[in-house]
């Protein structure tokens, strides 16, 4: 029986406004793998992060663009790419969804993931990073979260993961017993970074422009503490660290001034070591760092396994012998250190809020309420009767169903992976045309923000009490791949009709599984499958058939078929080339171009594949980036689909070029089609967009008809077995047969 979400506070924030809000959103049911759910019982605002944030959200359009040139270039290349209107639909959504706050708590373990070995429900515990937000119940990784001693209580456990940033940057700096450590910057990471280095035995010495946090290090984390401002200071560090100069300077300051760097330089000792925690101009002054011979280094997070897919999200530790400090043995070393009394979080802790009331915390963050700050707390409810109880110590069952209505001739959508793909492509023609009923999403905030801009009547986090609601009768599926061909099968089992996402599977026992889901649910029902192979379905792909099919002898006539995609690099770490996950590039996207081949020869069967790599020696590109496949039908007609990650970003993305019988056909990246008739003279339509609003009413339009889909349920096995095809032959050399 699926587990039925309830409601818990979660902390937003409107990227558009940079308002705050306390929402209602549903909360996690099942840990994802290598996944933790932890019932939060205090959480840390770090204050110079989420003030960033904060400002960043709170700024024009125009200061957003001038703040992140980075983003400017992304969405202008999309424009190029996609069209104006699309993009800036695109990027409204984007700016129109509301975003977590949050990366570091404190709370109790409540589920664990399967993989899940060294932790139990029960367990208190610290997390960090993405997951670790300001909300009751949150869901986070293994490697990112540590048991904490009994004596530990939660409000100091919910600052470890600034504790292990801290500690990151005194391990880049190879700082020992005895030695002196300057840092520059005293927020809570700079008063951390003292406080480590005092409890190792080194000599500190905190610099900051606010004398308050002065004041606090000096009673509290360091041996001595300045401001920034005071006059000789290069001087009185000078005589504190022997007449020498600093062994290492920490900076964890967050400016956009150069001084950081230039003052490092001059009170560091010669060979000392200056590393780069926080953020500021980094314009090194060649004399002073070549004649002291300076080491300048940068402190990535929390330390190895950060942004690393494998470690954080697969939950694969990096051996001790090779990677002794990995971030989550850095965060373990910071809550013994908490569990000996060697850091005194109280001591550097202004304010502490109950979640309720967790907006005036950010009131004083942004400077609407003239306080001093520093770290500031959140404290969450844990009586008996919470939402931890409701959530998962109880089986109801709440569909919100009045009848069963599994074959009623109304449309009634459950929708699964509201991400931004769904909510750009797929949601929007559905609002129209259909009854939306209930949405799930891994994240809470965005099945709340799904349910909001489209209408839903509930939202949750569990895809299976979308999947056994009996007041839906059609599932779509828009996850990440992994997920696809599992929710399918037990979607049709539910004796829902389905749409998902391409790929329709990423191996053969998946794609299996799913046909025979597909053939016993059709031997009681009338259901519909269809995969999302949008391309077959835009306005100048339908052209470009109907031309050939309208000549008497073309539409017999074999076709050759060129269909270059220009889909440039992705990086080892993105979670499409995971094969779980995402299965690669030509699984994962290739069977777009497939299938539109297939469309253009009237999905013709297969008959064979060959798939050939260039040789590269390049580590931002895996193997099968770029690759060339050649199909051959059974019809005669040869389709050659170039995928390449090698190419000018600039160049517009796909074009098609289909010859046959006289007859030629040039579609260029879905706004231009080029029809040479034999004549000697040609014609041009124009067109916009890949088809993705098409083939969500053409699916809806089927469910009132008997018979298959729009596409037959055969052509959508034939894609997938050739996406497999494909990788076989590019590990083989050979070409596969069907």
């Amino acid at each position: 029986m699926p587990r039925y979400t309830s409601r818990l506070k979660q902390l937003l924030q409107s990227l558009r406004s940079g308002a705050i809000t306390i929402s209602d959103v549903p909360s996690p049911v099942e840990p994802k793998r290598a996944g933790v759910i932890v019932r939060v019982h205090a959480s840390l605002i770090s204050a110079g992060t989420e003030k960033m944030k904060v400002d960043l959200a709170r700024a024009s359009l125009i200061d957003k663009a001038r703040k992140r040139p980075d983003d400017v270039k992304k969405v202008l290349a999309e424009v190029k790419q996609q069209g104006f209107w699309k993009t800036y639909q695109r990027v409204m959504n984007k700016l129109d969804t509301p975003g977590p706050l949050g990366y570091s708590c404190a709370g109790e373990v409540i589920a664990v993931s399967e993989d899940v070995d060294d932790l139990k429900p029960g367990d208190r515990v610290a997390c960090g990073g993405q997951g670790a937000s300001h909300a009751e119940v949150v869901g986070v990784l293994r490697n990112l979260c540590v048991k904490i001693p009994d004596n530990v209580p939660y409000e100091s456990a919910c600052f470890t993961t600034l504790g292990a940033i801290a500690m990151q940057g005194l391990r880049q700096a190879n700082v020992t017993f005895g030695e002196s450590v300057v840092v520059i910057g005293l927020g809570l990471v700079g008063q951390l970074a003292c406080a480590i280095a005092k409890a190792a035995g080194c000599v500190t010495i905190g610099i900051d422009l606010d004398d308050h946090h002065v004041e606090i290090a000096s009673k509290h984390t360091a041996h001595h503490a300045f401001n920034r401002n005071q006059g000789g200071l290069a001087g009185t560090i000078k005589q504190l660290t022997g007449g020498h100069g600093a062994d290492a300077v920490i900076i964890c300051a967050a400016t956009s001034s150069n001084d950081p760097i230039t003052f490092s330089a001059e009170i560091a000792r010669d060979r000392a070591r200056i590393i780069m925690v926080g953020v500021s101009e980094m314009n090194l002054p060649r004399d002073t760092y070549f004649v002291k011979e300076l080491e300048f280094r940068l402190s990535r997070s929390y330390g190895p396994g950060r942004y690393d897919h494998n470690y954080e999200e697969k939950g694969i530790d990096l051996p001790i012998g090779y990677v002794r400090w990995t971030e989550r043995r850095n965060m373990q070393e910071f809550v013994r250190l908490l569990g000996e009394d060697q850091i005194d979080t109280a001591a550097i802790t202004t304010h502490t809020f109950p979640i309720d009331r967790a907006e005036e915390a950010y009131s004083i963050i942004a400077g609407e309420r003239k306080e001093r700050y520093l770290g500031m707390v959140l404290t969450y409810p844990t009586e008996s009767g919470s939402v931890l109880d409701r959530t998962f110590r109880s089986d109801q069952a709440h569909t919100g169903a009045k009848a069963p209505v599994l074959h009623s001739a109304e449309p009634r959508i459950g929708f699964i992976g509201a991400g931004n793909f769904a909510q750009g492509f797929l949601l929007p023609t559905l609002k129209e045309s259909a009854k939306l009923i209930a949405v799930a999403n891994q994240s809470g905030a965005s099945a709340m923000d799904a349910q909001k801009k489209f209408g839903f009547e509930r939202m949750t986090t569990s895809a299976d009490e979308v999947i056994a609601a009996t007041d839906i009768n059609t599932i779509f599926i828009a996850t990440r791949h992994g997920d696809h061909a599992r929710l399918a099968a037990e979607a049709l089992k539910a004796g829902k009709s389905v749409f998902v996402e391409k790929p329709m599977a990423l191996t053969l026992d998946q794609l299996q599984s799913v046909a025979k889901a597909y053939e016993d649910a059709r031997k009681t029902a009338d259901l519909k499958f269809m995969v999302g192979f949008n391309r077959r379905f835009s306005s100048l792909v339908r052209k470009t058939k109907a031309f050939f099919d309208g000549d008497d002898r073309s539409s017999i006539s074999p076709k050759m078929i060129f269909y270059r995609v220009n889909a440039g690099p992705l990086p080892r770490s993105h979670w499409t080339q995971d094969e779980t996950e995402g299965g690669g590039r030509i699984i994962g996207e290739g069977c777009h171009f497939i299938d539109t081949a297939t469309f253009l020869v009237g999905d013709a069967t297969p008959r064979s594949v060959f798939a050939k790599s260039i040789s590269t020696s390049r580590a931002d590109t895996v193997d099968h980036d770029t690759v060339s496949i050649t199909i051959e039908y059974e019809d005669g007609s040869v389709a050659t689909i170039l995928y390449l990650a090698n190419g000018d970003k600039s160049l517009p993305k796909e074009e098609i070029q289909v010859f046959s019988n006289g007859r030629t056909a040039i579609m260029k990246n879905f706004t231009e089609l080029e029809l040479w008739d034999g004549s000697g003279k040609s014609k041009t339509e124009t067109g916009s967009g890949k088809g993705h609003a098409e083939e969500v009413k053409a699916f809806l339009a089927s469910l009132a008809t008997s018979g298959e889909g729009p596409i037959p349920f055969d052509s959508l096995l034939a894609t997938t077995l050739v996406t497999f095809a494909a990788r076989e032959s590019l590990a083989t050399g050979e070409v596969v047969r069907f």
